[in-house]
């Protein structure tokens, strides 16, 4: 277990009192599930988390208090008893997005969990990367052993499970999760059984939000048409409105299936199961409940007629105004090309698509999610944007790797680009040989 925590962590981590603790020594105490804390001091939602999360952390440790310091440390009394409690084996590390290291040292004192040092920036970097953090405060847990992500959305666990009852939130099947019955406008019931054999949409959506009633009023057109080609296909509407009010006049304008939003609990675990960080989410299913896309939303918008339904994932995407927001969620590379001509954007797909495929099957192996999403990028406004907005050079070819949120990029402007450049630029970005440049 110490090896992948000490690839993920680093070596050292600091208690809230700046003691530094030995990463590996979390194997010894019996450390089964690792929270990451991603969070800023300057953040009043983070401040109000912090409160809470040392409660929960207290009573599932089993310390006697839950104040500073409070089990973080490896010395006697700190999780190490021979045979520990199940609910001991927690630990949290927080990530922060700190600028300012003595506001960060304010913020970490009154944490009982441990931090990565405020130093390790790059790390910190790489974490929000790996686990495409969008928002603060967020909380993944992670199993210790094998590094798999067993909950993306922990601020709902501490909600619904203060006692921690349900320890460790592993995943359940979709079809445990949704079981119960299902509504339409009318006020029909049906029960979720009715949902076997076909492709679910579970669509995360509220009234108040504006992308979101645009995106329901695609998705009515897309819902009827495949529908109408005879495709066995249901949307599941999981509310986040604010009142009962507001989501009966939503979902009057939905033909399709909704949770009943008195249902707070199978709202909360369905939110839970695939770590909703924001709104519109549409997240699509094959019939056996797996995953075919969490890109619903750009999908539905891409593909009007709804030709490319279900939706199966591409290795390589043409930058467009409804998929430039994934730019976003992580390091991208992006091949610019010099033609608006769709077959200089084909081959250039077609260029790229092998590396693509080798990196997404590489990291699907090991249940994680590709460290880079790829892109081809023609002449277009969207183009002329985020090349002035990156102050990338006029040049085509052009083969960049842009990370936004590390505001960095990193850029190969070669006469001819072939696959064992591409395939080079990549192993090279992984292995982090090349300098970034600002943007």
């Amino acid at each position: 277990m110490s090896g992948f925590l000490e690839e993920l962590l680093g070596e050292k981590l600091v208690t809230g009192g700046g003691e530094e603790v030995d990463v590996h020594s979390l194997g010894s105490r019996g450390i089964s599930l690792l929270g990451l804390y991603f969070g800023c001091s300057l953040s009043a939602p983070c401040a109000q988390l912090s409160g809470s999360l040392a409660a929960f952390y207290g009573r599932l440790r089993g310390d006697a208090a839950a104040g500073p310091g409070a089990g973080a440390g490896p010395g006697p009394g700190a999780g190490a008893a021979a045979d520990p409690e199940p609910l001991r084996r927690l630990e949290i590390v927080f990530v922060s997005s700190d600028q300012d290291q003595r506001q960060w040292q304010d913020f970490v004192r009154d944490m009982p969990w441990l931090a990565l040092p405020y130093k390790e920036k790059h790390r910190k970097l790489k974490l929000w990367n790996k686990y495409r953090i969008s928002n603060i405060p967020s909380l993944i847990f992670l199993d210790a052993t094998t590094g798999k992500v067993v909950c993306r959305n922990g601020l709902l666990v501490i909600r619904d499970d203060p006692e921690g009852l349900e320890f460790p939130w592993g995943p359940k099947p979709f079809r445990e999760v949704i079981a119960g019955p299902l509504l339409r406008n009318n006020g029909q019931s049906l029960e979720s059984s009715s949902l076997e054999g076909s492709h679910v949409g579970v669509y995360f959506s509220a009234h108040w939000c504006p992308p979101c009633r645009s995106l329901t009023r695609v998705l009515v057109e897309s819902y009827r048409k495949i529908k109408e080609a005879g495709q066995k296909f249901e949307i599941i509407f999981v509310s986040a409105d604010r009142s009962e009010d507001s989501f009966k006049q939503y979902f009057s304008e939905m033909p399709w299936l909704a949770v009943p939003y008195t249902d707070e609990a199978r709202r909360s675990r369905l939110n839970r199961l695939y770590g909703i960080q924001g709104i519109p989410t549409l997240i699509v299913l094959d019939p056996q409940g797996e995953v075919i896309t969490r890109q619903g939303r750009v999908e539905v918008l891409n593909d009007e007629d709804c030709r490319e339904f279900p939706w199966h994932p591409k290795p390589v995407l043409e930058l467009s105004d409804s998929n430039a927001v994934q730019l976003n969620e992580g390091p991208c590379l992006v091949l610019f090309v010099d033609s608006e001509d769709d077959g200089e954007s084909e081959a250039a797909k077609q260029l790229i698509q092998p590396i693509a495929e080798k990196i997404i099957a590489k990291y699907k192996a090991k249940e994680e999610e590709a460290p880079l999403l790829f892109f081809v990028a023609g002449e277009d406004d969207m183009t002329d944007s985020l090349r002035d907005y990156t102050n990338l050079p006029e040049a085509a070819p052009l083969l960049t790797i842009l990370d936004m949120s590390a505001r960095a990029k990193y850029v190969m402007d070669v006469e001819e680009i072939t696959p064992a450049i591409v395939e080079a630029f990549v192993n090279d970005f992984l292995a982090e040989k090349l300098k970034p440049e600002p943007i």
